[in-house]
């Protein structure tokens, strides 16, 4: 999204950032999953390059799905990194997954002196509170069935690759409910259909 042309830039300035990336890989069959667990505090914002995320938290008990991210998407704890406080919300892979961590204060320190690093932090930020901005309205205002639309829409690659059971719980629906969607909406074939793949 913001980052796959900066990786490949020969621009120095741009150099700078990828001098402080660090490349992390989560692999599941190692149960090297998580990149940030809750109570730590989050320090960097985190490129995917391969494979696939998720943030999620606990309430009441149940495992909650707050975001999905995939190749070339960011991901960061908001509250948690700007406060620098701890995080209620976990990282983990749920796929083999690459990622590059770009440290926050580093990249604060280049913003200071490099107006294109500082639009490229306002631009990541925006981002961020759009994201955050259209899933509170979603949430808000849409039915069931029109949430799980829009998740089709925007998150195509999660709607084929996730464990339907994650996305339920990011959706606010049961598992019956969205694999009844699942069969009824055109567009909502997956790659794993089975019941004992999908989680049910």
């Amino acid at each position: 999204m913001l980052l796959p042309s900066l990786l490949k830039s020969g621009d120095q300035v741009y150099q700078k950032v990828i001098k402080q990336l660090y490349q992390k890989m989560l692999l599941l069959n190692l149960l090297i999953t998580l990149l940030l667990e809750e109570g730590r505090i989050a320090r960097h914002f985190h490129y995917v390059e391969s494979g696939m995320l998720r943030q999620y938290y606990y309430k009441n008990g149940h495992d909650i799905t707050e975001h999905f991210s995939c190749e070339d998407d960011l991901v960061f704890c908001i509250i948690s990194l700007f406060r620098q406080e701890p995080t209620r919300l976990m990282i983990e892979a749920i796929e083999p997954t690459v990622v590059y961590d770009i440290p926050y204060t580093g990249l604060q320190e280049l913003f200071v002196s490099y107006s294109s690093i500082a639009q490229l932090y306002k631009k990541i930020l925006e981002w961020g509170l759009m994201v955050s901005q259209n899933k509170a309205d979603s949430w808000r205002f849409e039915t069931a069935k029109e949430r799980y639309k829009r998740f089709l829409k925007d998150f195509p690659e999660a709607a084929k690759r996730a464990p339907i059971s994650h996305i339920a719980s990011y959706l606010l629906m049961t598992p019956e409910t969205l694999r009844f969607y699942c069969i009824c909406t055109q567009g909502g074939n997956r790659t794993r259909t089975s019941v004992e793949d999908t989680g049910f």
